[in-house]
Parts: C-alpha cells; sequence; structure tokens
C-alpha cells in the first residue's frame, strides 16, 4: 500500500497590535530550529511597523531550554524606510535541559510602540517652529513620570537610574528656559539608557521560534584528515607492504596537534572487500598486496561495526582515541554508508540492496563513473530494519570514543532517514557531531543542513578569483549561516583542485590561509604540509591517490618547505581571536587590483569573553591576500571604516589613525582610510591584520 506524507501548513495567527513579520533567522517557519553554538553572535531581524506616525521598536528576547526568559538585546533600525530591525542574542549553553536533553532554546521578537521616542521626536520639530512648546513640556514630563517610576528605574543600571532621573528632574524645572529643559531630555545619554531599558506600550510578540544551541566545536574547528593505515606503513625487501596501525597512527599525533588541530579524522576503518577490488589509481586489477579502497567496507572479517584486523583491536582503538585526547584533540570517523560484495550484510540482509533485471546487486555509479568494489543501500524494502542497524553502528562507534561523524555522500541517502538519526543520535548524545560530505546541488546541502547536520562541505574548493571568492564568502556568512555552517578544505583525499595543481608552494599557502579565515571550520588532508599537487592525469585527483595504496611519508620535510609552520600559525590566530570562530559578520572590501582579496570579520566589545566594560575595543581580524601563486601583487584597499568598527576623525582624510598588527610576520602598520599593500608570494601571500585604535 503506497503511504503519503504530507506536512501540514504554519497554523493562522493574527497580526497583532503591532505587526511583527519577517523574523529570522527562522527555518521553514520553525519546522527546523536554526543554528547557533555556545558564545556565538546570533543576529535576530523583523521588520516591525505600525499605523500612523508614532516611533515603534523592537526587543529580541532570548528564551533558555526551559522556557524562561534569558536575556534580552534592543534592536535598531538597520535599513530606514525599510521597517527591518535587528538585534544580537549570545546563548550561553548547549540546549537542553536535565530533564529533556534534546529541548531547545527560542527566541521572540516583542515589538512596542515608543512614547519617549514619538515625543521627542515630535518636540525637537514643534520648538524649532514655535508651536506648543508648553504642552509638549507638560506631555514630556508626564512620559518621564512613568520612566522614573520605582519599578522602571530598579531594571536599568545605577548610571542609567541616575541619567533618566536628573533628566527628569531637568524637564520638570520651570525655572530654566525651555529650549534647555528640552535638550536635557534628549541627550544622546538619556537615549541610550532608554534604548537598554525602554519605557514600552502595545506590546506585541512574535511566534517563539526554536534555536538549537551546540557546543562551539559544531561552528569554530580546524580538522586534519589521516588515512591510519599509511602512517607506519613499511615495504619489505621482497616489495610485500606492511600496513600502519592505529599504535603507529598514533605516534603522528602530537605532531598534528602541535601544528593546532582540534580534530583527528580517520578514513573508514572497518575490513576491507576482496571481490572487485580495486588497484593502484583506481584500476580494475589489483596486484598482490593492494590493500583496496577502505570505502569498499565489509569482509568475512565484519562489517561497519568491526575493525580491521590490520589496523589493531578494538583496545586498540581507544588508545588511539585515548592518544587524541591526551593531545587536547577529538576523534572524528567516516560514516561510509555502503558495502563491499562480501560485506556480512550481503548474505543476511539483501534486502537491503538493489537487485537489477539481470539478477545481480546493483553496484554504485555515477555514470561514467563506476565504483563496482562498492553496493549502494537501499531504504525502501526495509527502511526500518536497515535504519535501526546503522543506529546500532553509530552508537557503538560513539561508544568507541567517536565524537564526530564525517558522512560519505549523505545526499545519496533519503533525507528522512537522516532527520531520524540525526534526532535520535541528538536526543541521546548532543554534543556529537556530524559533517556533511554533499558536493551537491544547493537544494540538497542546504536541506541536510536543516534537518540536521551540523556542518558541510563546501563549494569553496573551486571558488579561485577575487570575484567568485568574494560572492561565496558573503553568501555563506549571510543568513544562510543561521542554517549551513560551511566547512573550508582545500583539497581532500578524493579532490586536487586544478590552481593547486599549479600554484607551487605558495599555492598551498593561499588557499590554507583563505580556508583558515573564510570560515570557522576547515580542515586539511594529511601531505597538505608537503605541498602534494601531482593530478592523476585527467581527473582532479592526486596521482597514486591514498585511497588505493599504502602512502607513508617524510614528514622531515614538512618544516622546510613550510607550509606546517604556516598552519600551526593560521590555528594560533584562530584560537587569539573570537572574530575568526565566528561565522556572520563578514564584510569584503574593494581592492584596486582583481588578483587581491580582503575581507575582515568583527566582533563587538560587549560581547567577546570578559569584556564589555568601558574602553574594551572590538575583537577585528582584516585579511588581505593576494591570488597570484607565483607574481607579486600591489594594491589599494577601500576600507570600510563602519564595518571596522572605527571613525574617521575630523581633519586631512589620509592622516594614519589606526594600526594594524600582522599577525603572521609581526609587522605593524599605521594605516588610513585606503592602505596600499605589497605581496610578494615568495616572502609572504597575506596579511591577517588585528587592527585597532592607535
Amino acid at each position: 500500500m503506497e503511504v503519503v506524507t504530507s506536512p501540514q501548513p504554519t497554523p493562522y495567527a493574527p497580526i497583532g497590535r503591532i505587526p511583527v513579520l519577517e523574523v529570522s533567522p527562522v527555518v521553514e517557519g520553525g519546522r527546523w530550529p536554526a543554528k547557533a553554538v555556545v558564545g556565538e553572535v546570533v543576529p535576530v531581524e523583523a521588520t516591525v511597523f505600525r499605523e500612523g506616525h508614532d516611533a515603534v521598536s523592537a526587543t529580541a528576547v532570548l528564551v533558555a531550554p526551559d522556557g524562561s526568559d534569558h536575556s534580552s538585546a534592543p534592536m535598531s533600525d538597520v535599513a530606514p524606510g525599510l521597517d527591518r530591525f535587528r538585534g544580537y542574542l549570545q546563548p550561553d549553553a548547549v540546549s537542553g535541559t536535565p530533564s529533556d536533553p534534546a529541548a531547545d532554546w527560542s527566541f521572540r521578537v516583542e515589538a512596542w510602540s515608543d512614547p519617549y521616542a514619538t515625543w521627542a521626536h515630535d518636540g525637537v520639530i514643534k520648538f524649532a517652529a514655535g508651536q506648543d512648546v508648553d504642552l509638549v513640556l507638560a506631555e514630556g514630563r508626564r512620559i518621564f513620570e512613568r520612566i522614573v517610576a520605582p519599578d522602571a528605574q530598579a531594571a536599568r543600571s545605577p548610571e542609567d537610574a541616575a541619567t533618566l532621573a536628573a533628566a527628569a528632574r531637568e524637564l520638570a524645572d520651570d525655572t530654566r528656559p525651555p529650549e534647555a529643559r528640552l535638550a536635557m531630555a534628549t541627550t544622546a545619554a538619556v537615549k541610550d539608557a532608554l534604548r537598554r531599558a525602554p519605557l514600552r506600550e502595545l506590546v506585541t510578540a512574535s511566534a517563539t521560534y526554536p534555536l538549537r544551541v551546540s557546543r562551539p566545536l559544531a561552528l569554530a574547528g580546524s580538522w586534519y584528515e589521516l588515512f591510519p593505515r599509511s602512517e607506519g606503513a613499511t615495504r619489505d625487501a621482497d616489495g610485500t607492504w606492511r600496513s600502519g596501525t592505529f599504535r603507529t597512527a598514533a605516534k603522528r599525533l602530537p605532531a598534528v596537534a602541535e601544528m593546532g588541530f582540534d580534530v583527528v579524522y580517520l578514513t573508514p576503518v572497518h575490513p576491507i572487500g576482496t571481490t572487485f577490488r580495486k588497484g593502484r589509481n583506481n584500476t580494475l586489477d589489483p596486484q598482490p598486496g593492494d590493500p583496496g579502497s577502505p570505502y569498499a567496507i565489509g569482509s568475512p572479517d565484519g562489517g561497519h561495526d568491526a575493525i580491521h584486523p590490520d589496523l589493531g583491536s578494538e583496545d586498540d582503538f581507544r588508545d588511539f582515541v585515548a592518544a587524541a585526547r591526551a593531545e587536547g584533540m577529538e576523534v572524528a570517523l567516516d560514516l561510509a554508508l555502503q558495502c563491499s560484495p562480501d560485506h556480512p550484510w550481503v548474505t543476511e540482509h539483501p534486502e537491503w540492496f538493489t537487485v537489477r533485471a539481470d539478477g545481480t546487486i546493483a553496484y554504485a555509479e555515477n555514470p561514467p563513473k563506476k565504483y563496482q568494489d562498492i553496493y549502494p543501500l537501499s531504504f525502501d524494502t526495509d527502511p526500518a530494519g536497515l535504519s535501526a542497524e546503522i543506529l546500532r553502528i553509530v552508537r557503538l562507534w560513539i561508544d568507541r570514543g567517536v565524537t564526530a561523524f564525517r558522512v560519505d555522500n549523505p545526499h545519496t541517502k533519503p533525507l528522512d532517514f537522516w532527520e531520524w538519526l540525526l534526532a535520535q543520535v541528538h536526543a541521546e548524545r548532543p554534543d556529537v557531531i556530524f559533517l556533511s560530505e554533499a558536493f551537491t546541488r544547493p537544494a540538497m546541502m542546504q536541506t541536510l543542513a536543516r534537518i540536521g547536520f551540523h556542518q558541510s562541505y563546501s563549494y569553496f574548493t573551486w571558488r579561485n578569483t577575487r570575484a567568485e571568492i568574494e560572492e561565496y564568502l558573503t553568501e555563506v556568512s549571510g543568513p544562510q549561516g543561521s542554517v549551513m555552517r560551511p566547512s573550508f578544505w582545500p583539497t581532500t583525499h578524493d579532490i586536487l583542485p586544478p590552481y593547486l595543481q599549479h600554484g607551487g608552494v605558495a599555492g598551498f599557502a593561499v588557499r590554507a590561509v583563505l580556508a583558515a579565515t573564510g570560515s570557522p571550520t576547515w580542515g586539511v588532508y594529511s601531505g597538505y604540509e608537503l605541498v602534494e599537487n601531482v593530478p592523476r592525469p585527467g581527473v582532479e585527483e592526486q596521482i597514486d591517490n591514498e585511497k588505493y595504496e599504502y602512502k607513508p611519508r617524510d614528514w622531515s620535510q614538512a618544516d622546510v618547505i613550510g607550509v606546517s609552520t604556516l598552519l600551526r600559525r593560521l590555528n594560533e590566530v584562530r584560537r587569539a581571536h573570537p572574530a575568526l570562530q565566528q561565522l556572520r559578520d563578514l564584510t569584503v572590501h574593494p581592492t584596486t587590483n582583481d588578483q587581491v582579496v580582503a575581507f575582515s570579520r568583527r566582533v563587538r566589545a560587549e560581547h567577546l569573553p570578559a569584556t564589555g566594560h568601558p574602553g574594551s575595543q572590538d575583537d577585528v581580524v582584516l585579511v588581505v591576500l593576494n591570488l597570484d601563486p607565483w607574481t607579486t601583487q600591489e594594491a589599494t584597499v577601500l576600507l570600510d571604516l563602519a564595518a571596522l568598527g572605527l571613525t574617521r576623525p575630523d581633519g586631512v582624510e589620509d592622516q594614519p589613525f589606526f594600526v594594524a598588527h600582522d599577525e603572521l610576520s609581526g609587522a605593524t602598520y599605521p594605516w588610513g582610510t585606503h592602505p596600499y599593500v605589497r605581496l610578494d608570494p615568495r616572502a609572504q601571500v597575506a596579511h591577517v591584520l588585528k587592527i585597532g585604535l592607535a
């Protein structure tokens, strides 16, 4: 019997006294939660207006998982004439309560009529025209009586309460000139105090929308991919290979940690089939000793719950996880839901596969590509049984210490399965992170993010020109960032883009800087430090691909080449700057050279940890990068000072008035609005600049 599912529309709700429309971040009307992490600055927007000319404003309210109001933030009109208001919320704990680990945070927007702003606006105009002066002052006194009422003052800071009380006294002093009384009641200090704790009328709330708050690694982290079988692999005199093991791979962990990576990501560690095993460089004629692709999962030694016997035992894997944690790193595992023809499921559960017209099980294809060593799973014959088995496997690896999964090709599995699986894991272990490896159409990538994937691989790998980079950085850091969190990878074990095939050491440096500063989450594939850039003819893939052979490396050359030193410094800078741990406050700055790209990230002082006091400065990082890996490039950068949190002083426009400290070279520059840069790729491909007041 055919079963048709039909999601229901959002139920009707009346418009309310003060309309609150087009609230964001909201995913499909609240069907799924928007994303945030602990400490992230979340921009909340809404369209707010009312009839007539009276002033309106809005407040963003953050609601804790237990349903109580946690905090609120004033919203400002960011598009005058369009009635678009924006404020910033900052959750300080992950979703969940002791009784309900899956309970989410939420937020709403409260719109309200602003009697003070209406009076101040009209009063200034009427005074200038000599109209109703006494009446304006009388109405102002009535408003200030409400502003300084004891219950209203109790909710304010002592400084704000004192400012407003003094303004009320001045306004009520009939011995002073009317103009002075109005001026004292409309100072910037008074308006700032009322912005923080306003007098509100006709308060109208929006619906309450869900916000899933995860731990910081769900947004910001640095990943390092390795094949454990290659680390410590040796070749005997007769040419026979011996696989590396978890124990030999663990010897690589201190060097990875020393480069500042947070996550070590392992390709599949399961038994590998022999039927249709692929040989070196994806050939169909494997030679004796070829290990096969770790993505051809399953043999008589077991399937997805088993460990390849060449790598060691379950205890060895747990020891590897413990060694990584001792170095301050977590372990991510590839979750590749496919099977070799030798997987136990093929005989135990043939209903989990697609049988073709000739009676054979269909192997994986992406025409003209063929993967004869892999059988894809079919989720439509026994979805409950297959789903339960996959959940069991995920739970098993979590029990073994895995706290993140890189999911291989999730776009080839049903979305309702992923929604179910991710919800099950979130309810039990909300700390576990899922990275989607779906280089596919935007609708699929974004929907995978909507239904629960924390992060996603991205199109960054193929964005090379200044225009492409500027457009993509703006896209991923905009409203889309409330749902899809991009992970920037210059290369993967599957992908060696043309830019890196021809860019040399400087090209690898360029892409590392872009990845590490363009997104809060980034990663590199083992061997990046050695500038492995020789392609297999005709494809965007390395020659002698590690998927099909052992690939031990001479790591002593890494420091000679210098890329590992850059990776280390980039991760240090990322940890030092909260601005580089955020996604959604990015500004592109124009330059006069198409080979030079510039962009900045900023976190305001009030949102920084242990700051918010007078005199503290915003954390602002400006990146200026030479995209040409071969030639020195010069440019003038046309800075958006407002985006940098800087105000140009009065006087000569070109007068330097702030300092730019290069976090890569250590140099400090006195800069103005239009700084000149010169970047020689043989010496330094980029400036990563901390911006501060002189």
